[in-house]
């Protein structure tokens, strides 16, 4: 197989932020091969890879990325029937709310609260992906990698992949060393919706009706994502975003009682989990720092629909979010004590590890 990577392709239309410079080199993948194909190439080029998905989680440097960006477009999908439940295997290049609409309308039960995520497949493992009360590394059985240290391709088991909250060894644990190729879900055919989370109950609730299925609770996630402007749509103004900018910090209670101290709000939002800590509202944070939805700083701001989610409008650069991403954070680590962390990931900043935000304190 012959690789003829482009050379300086523009990475903005490749994102939904729309920002940021070219790919010194780009080469689409179709299949495994050619993934196998540009890893090699690259390191006989001596330069970086980069793994593009469907770029709903990457925010790009106006200068650009010096190495070979790899566009993922594995397709394909495959059904293992078992005693009680169905292994579904599905390619990273997948569209992600493809899938989960399908095992809806088959009714698998698993992914229905996970309805509406723009990217692909091959992001879920590494974000473990959740929302609404689910989260992929629920369902997750395998994922199949190719280990960039040795070039093989390996398939790692859930314990190998170390998920925690919007997080796994692809993630921050090992960042780079995989390329994610196929994920395998465990399924429950006829099985019952997830329904823990208010909103949905809510919303689901409000339809009256008495015995909601997996397509149910879909719809109300749907409806909800799109009230939150959180559901890619080519007129809504709030569309170049990443979704969340910032994941929801996690605290000791002793950290949550006292940031609630210094907002002066003991009726700040928190979750007790399981394990002691405490989930704590990162919009709200932001929104009790003195920034409304819709606040702008010339061509960026956060979405007039959700405090979460950063938008570019048209003029905006890479380096234009990234500064209004720091503004937040240093008004919110003043206000409250916390610090948030970055959602998506930066290409490109040669500062990149200053200008990610950092665990939670």
């Amino acid at each position: 197989m012959t690789l003829e990577p482009r050379a300086h392709v523009p990475l903005a239309p490749h994102t939904t932020l729309g920002v940021g410079g070219p790919a010194r080199y780009f080469v689409e993948a179709a299949d495994e091969a050619a993934v196998l194909g540009a890893h090699q190439w690259g390191q006989r080029q001596g330069i970086g890879v980069h793994v593009l998905g469907g770029g709903s989680n990457v925010v790009v440097a106006d200068a650009g990325l010096p190495g070979l960006v790899v566009k993922l477009g594995l397709r394909g999908r495959a059904v293992d029937h078992g005693r009680g439940h169905v292994e579904l295997t599905a390619a990273a290049g997948e569209p992600w709310d493809d899938v989960v609409a399908d095992t809806v309308a088959r009714g698998w039960a698993g992914l229905e609260c996970l309805s509406g995520i723009p990217g692909l497949v091959g992001a879920t493992p590494i974000q473990n992906v959740g929302a609404y009360g689910q989260e992929v590394s629920d369902t997750i059985t395998s994922v199949r990698a190719l280990d960039t240290r040795d070039g093989r391709v390996v398939r790692l088991q859930p314990a190998d992949c170390r998920f925690a909250y919007r997080d796994s060894r692809f993630r921050s644990g090992e960042p780079g060393r995989y390329v994610v190729l196929a994920v395998t879900y465990r399924l429950a055919p006829d099985g019952p919706p997830t329904l823990t989370y208010g909103d949905v109950e809510r919303a689901v609730a409000a339809r009256r009706i008495d015995r909601p299925g997996l397509g149910d609770v879909r719809s109300a996630v749907l409806g909800i994502r799109r009230s939150k402007s959180m559901v890619l749509d080519a007129d809504d103004p709030n569309r170049r975003s990443c979704g969340s900018f910032f994941l929801n910090p996690i605290l000791s209670a002793d950290e949550a009682a006292r940031a609630a101290g210094r907002v002066g709000d003991p009726a700040m939002p928190r979750w007790p989990l399981p394990d002691g800590r405490v989930k704590l509202s990162a919009a709200w944070l932001i929104e009790h720092a003195g920034f409304a939805r819709g606040a702008r700083v010339g061509p960026v701001g956060l979405s007039t629909r959700h405090a979460l989610a950063i938008v570019a409008h048209d003029g905006a650069r890479g380096t234009d979010v990234v500064a209004f991403a720091r503004r937040l954070r240093d008004q919110v680590l003043e206000r409250s004590g916390v610090r948030l962390s970055l959602e998506p990931v930066l290409w490109g900043f040669p500062d990149a590890e200053k200008l990610d935000l950092g665990s939670p304190t």
